[in-house]
């Protein structure tokens, strides 16, 4: 069955030559062939169940850890942050969180529900999809460290509950059940009558406003940091606070941070990328390996 064919069987949003410009926190990206939003997790697998075998799919969230070539994206693209953004307390001390749901919900949903241990999800600014995709973490805390469960859904629409243990986690990385992506996780939290956990996600995001370019078209943190050293100190080691290649800057609140100063390509974005891995190799000898994901065509179709 066609994408077209597969509309009349859906109760989301399908949008054709959607700009994805719209859709990262960047504000960057060519356009993609199609764009669904599922009305919830059932709709989600009837469409993904009508879908081609050939037919390309990414899945997204708030594309908040998203660059998108200039030149969009051939296929399909499935937003999860409409629909598949759902948090109840499943059971006693465990939290249930959608793939759509923003981790900075999760984090005050908790808190208000007496639960401890994901304040740090406050500081991550994506879905819990793509933060269990990655392994994202800030203020010294991991996603994985409190996965209890999740579910993960395939390209012809089934669905599965895997264990903590079916996954190999690292630093912000994630491998195992291939061919699958995430719906849901359950999350195991501690009880906490204290209501210090407000206070407590409070101040993170106080700190993230601090030291971070809040406020500003960024993706997050750009690259990893390397083994025994953090990314952003080589950066500006190297002198390069404030550089930029067209509109795409280097915040100079937080150097491993690149903000669209208004009017930045996809191309300048990764250009800069470029400059730096250059001059922390040269000048330091570390290789930076890219966080953030790149995906799509250059305008020239590569």
């Amino acid at each position: 069955m066609t994408v077209s064919d597969a509309s009349a069987r859906v109760r989301g949003n399908l949008r054709f030559a959607e700009p994805m410009s719209r859709h990262t926190v960047w504000g960057i990206g060519g356009s993609a062939d199609r764009f669904f939003e599922p009305a919830d997790a059932e709709d989600l697998s009837a469409f993904l169940s009508s879908l081609a075998d050939e037919e390309p799919v990414l899945v997204i969230g708030l594309g908040s850890n998203l660059l998108v070539r200039d030149g969009g994206i051939r296929g399909t693209v499935i937003a999860t942050s409409a629909g598949l953004s759902g948090l109840r307390v499943a059971q006693p001390c465990t939290l249930r969180a959608a793939a759509g749901a923003a981790c900075p919900k999760v984090a005050r949903f908790s808190v208000r529900r007496q639960l401890s241990g994901g304040e740090f999800l406050a500081g991550i600014p994506g879905t819990m999809g793509g933060a269990l995709a990655m392994n994202a973490g800030a203020f010294g805390g991991e996603t994985w460290e409190i996965v209890e469960s999740v579910e993960t859904i395939d390209r012809r629409g089934r669905r599965r509950r895997r264990g903590r243990g079916d996954f190999e986690v690292g630093y912000r990385q994630v491998g195992g059940a291939p061919g699958e992506w995430f719906l849901s996780a359950d999350l195991r939290l501690s009880h906490d009558p204290s209501g210090e956990g407000a206070g407590t996600v409070k101040s993170l995001l106080r700190l993230r406003a601090q030291t971070q370019p809040v406020g500003t078209r960024n993706c997050g943190s750009v690259f990893r940091n390397p083994p025994g050293d953090f990314a952003a100190r080589l950066i500006e080691a190297c002198g390069l606070k404030g550089a930029s290649v067209g509109r795409a800057l280097v915040s100079p609140k937080h150097a491993n941070f690149i903000v669209n100063a208004g009017g930045a390509s996809a191309g300048d974005v990764e250009e800069l990328m470029a400059l730096i891995v250059d001059r922390v190799g040269s000048e330091f000898g570390v290789r930076l390996e890219p966080e953030v994901r790149i995906v799509g065509e250059g305008p020239d179709g590569n």
